[in-house]
């Protein structure tokens, strides 16, 4: 039997509430218990209700949900839903587990519920598997984006760094270790083919044979050929019919 979550909806706005009560009546494992217009209604509401899941609004008038968290002990999951895109690392500071611009995106919910499932127990170490659909907030060469999962081309390590390239002209440094991409990064998508790259299969146009059984990826948007570390010549082969 799939858990039901007990959930707590919170923003100043009543349509916005409304809107997203709506939207998740669809859903048979969530229970809306509660909905709060402020800071001080949602503190009474999770202690009445102690939900365990939480969409939360960010800008409140005099506050932000933020303070939420410096008020009360929140065990919950909490899903950030909010107009405003600034906040987005500071959300994932605070564990949030999803993070969602408004108007909320119904399939965009519905990955999000499906993770509920998915980890309905609470782990020690929080991991956020990414999908293709997904946007993620980084840090490029100083200046921040929201970069779709699935524009990315290609990640190369550099240092304690990584250089990403998207097919949307982004091009640049991220403070993202490579090992941090190998652990968020849909498999089914993405390949490591070498001890310092990691490619977007989806961006293959065909693999190159190169003499002594080496090969080389011809990418799609970006000139350079990348060399395929025999090590993962064979996983490749197993993840893409382009390889001969």
């Amino acid at each position: 039997m799939n858990r039901i979550f007990q959930t707590l909806v919170v923003d100043d706005e009543k349509y916005a509430r409304s809107d997203l009560i709506d939207i998740l009546s669809v859903y048979p494992n969530i229970k809306v218990v509660g909905e709060a217009k402020n800071i001080k209604s949602a503190i009474e509401a999770i202690e009445k209700y102690n939900p365990d899941l939480i969409f939360l609004d960010i800008q409140f008038p005099g506050e932000t949900g933020f303070d939420l968290f410096d008020k009360i002990n929140i065990k919950a999951k909490v899903i950030f839903v909010t107009a405003f895109d600034e906040y987005a690392l500071r959300a994932f500071d605070v564990n949030a587990c999803d993070y969602f611009l408004k108007p909320v995106n119904p399939e965009r919910l519905k990955v999000a519920v499906n993770r509920l499932e998915e980890n309905a127990e609470p782990t020690i170490k929080k991991e956020y598997l990414l999908t293709n659909q997904d946007s993620i907030y980084l840090q490029i060469n100083y200046r921040y984006y929201f970069v779709k999962v699935d524009s990315i081309i290609k990640i190369t390590a550099s240092g304690h760094y990584t250089e990403i390239i998207t097919n949307k002209g982004l091009r640049g440094l991220t403070n993202k270790h490579l090992w941090e991409w190998e652990k968020c990064l849909p498999n089914d998508f993405f390949i490591q083919v070498s001890r310092s790259i990691i490619v977007n299969t989806n961006f293959i146009e065909h693999v190159e044979k190169g003499p002594n059984y080496s090969s080389k990826i011809i990418m799609k948007n970006i000139d350079e050929k990348i060399q395929i570390s025999r090590r993962f010549a064979s996983h490749l082969k197993k993840n893409n019919d382009l390889f001969g």
